[in-house]
């Protein structure tokens, strides 16, 4: 387990900022937390499957923190997260053991692929103004794949959950609180699992780092994505997801 001695407030910094900035992102977008922090982590040294054991770590918290203050907003549509958030913790279950037996990186282009597209999708609703609201029918699947992913790839679930319930004319503010709620248990699912087999090593000082500026952020993006227009939402998300699955693809095939 780290050892606290020893350590300041200047070595732990650097990585509260990158938990502040991931979580609002993540708290207001319903997304993105994952792939930013552990993207910066990586830029500032720490080697890749220690950034990714400590992200999932610190998301238990701070999706717990999120969800809370998006209910306290009214963010929260109950009757969408009944439908997702089963179907996303059978997806998370299956994905983290599907990741010790199979690797999921043959997929992962094809998935940004589709993520990209769908963001661009978006930008083009949220700044044309075409966005109608209405009940979005196929969740269950999307709870479910979007658990799946998350586990076994790294990350998945907002953006995959998120981006498609709003194709659908689902309310952005809605979508995202509902997310984000959901997503807590889903990360209570996989981290248990992850814990399990990695121990305490998972917590390091960036671990710690991330949880500080994650928490202190939480509350933020989720006022946020109550009082920004939908519109500027739904073009905010879209620039959002088509960048980092950009991105991701970019790391995929290089």
């Amino acid at each position: 387990m780290f050892d606290f001695s020893g350590v300041g407030l200047m070595d732990l910094l650097p990585f509260i900022a990158i938990g502040f900035a991931a979580q609002m992102v993540d708290g207001a977008l319903g997304m993105a937390f994952g792939v930013i922090s552990t993207t910066l982590l990586i830029s500032l040294g720490v080697p890749p499957a220690t950034a990714s054991a400590g992200v999932h770590t610190v998301e238990t918290f701070t999706t717990g923190v999120s969800g809370v203050s998006h209910v306290l907003h009214k963010n929260v549509d109950w009757k969408l997260f009944a439908r997702i958030v089963i179907p996303g913790v059978i997806g998370g279950i299956i994905g983290a053991y599907a990741l010790t037996q199979i690797s999921a990186e043959t997929a992962r282009p094809f998935v940004l692929v589709y993520l990209a597209g769908m963001g661009v999708y978006l930008l083009w609703r949220g700044a044309t103004h075409r966005h109608t609201e209405r009940e979005p029918k196929i969740v269950e699947p999307l709870g479910l794949i979007g658990g799946f992913l998350d586990a076994a790839g790294g990350g998945g679930w907002g953006p995959v959950v998120t981006s498609n319930l709003l194709v659908q004319g689902a309310s952005p503010r809605r979508v995202i609180g509902t997310v984000n709620t959901a997503e807590f248990f889903l990360t209570v699912t996989i981290s248990a699992t992850f814990l399990f087999a990695l121990g305490w090593e998972a917590f390091t000082i960036a671990t710690v780092g991330l949880l500080i500026g994650g928490v202190i952020a939480a509350p933020i993006g989720a006022l946020m994505a109550k009082r920004v227009a939908p519109d500027l939402l739904l073009t905010i998300v879209g620039v959002v997801l088509s960048l980092t699955s950009l991105y991701g693809l970019y790391r995929a095939l290089t």
